[in-house]
């Protein structure tokens, strides 16, 4: 799953995205419906395209980028995600957001529309969110999705 993802496939993940509108907000859960933050979100759409989450998070606390100050949330990406330049991400592609100069980006979101995102953050369910312009600034780092593996052909016999 080394290749970017096409149209097709970007569109169908925002369709898989918006699955999830109204989940509530939950640290640390990735369950559509029951609860979610925002990279639960991300890894809940991520097992729904691939079959399986592309690796379990470490416990982590709200104030985790601050704590650590390393680039966590961009170096999971890019290992399972095809890093891109944020004024070339698309809808289907994800955006992660640095709140302060200087500081590791800790939020993210799956982009919907040319300005729109879904996303969750504390205090409100997965939502579909236009990107205001202070939101716009922040946006640290972006990634595609790999293109899924075409499924197995069945072998008929001769």
């Amino acid at each position: 799953m080394t290749e970017a993802a096409s149209a097709d496939t970007r569109a169908r993940i925002v369709v898989l995205a918006r699955t999830w509108l109204g989940t509530p907000y939950h640290h640390q859960a990735s369950v559509r419906g029951a609860g979610a933050d925002c990279l639960g979100l991300l890894r809940g759409v991520y097992a729904e395209l691939y079959g399986t989450e592309p690796e379990a998070p470490p416990p982590y606390t709200p104030s985790w980028a601050e704590d650590r100050g390393q680039e966590t949330l961009r170096d999971a990406a890019a290992r399972h995600l095809v890093p891109l330049e944020p004024g070339a991400a698309e809808p289907g592609d994800v955006l992660l957001f640095r709140w302060r100069d200087r500081l590791p980006a800790k939020h993210c979101g799956i982009l919907s529309g040319t300005s729109h995102m879904i996303h969750a953050y504390d205090g409100h369910a997965v939502v579909e969110t236009w990107i205001p312009p202070a939101w716009s600034r922040r946006i640290a780092y972006a990634f595609r999705f790999p293109e899924p593996s075409p499924e197995p052909s069945p072998e008929f016999p001769t």
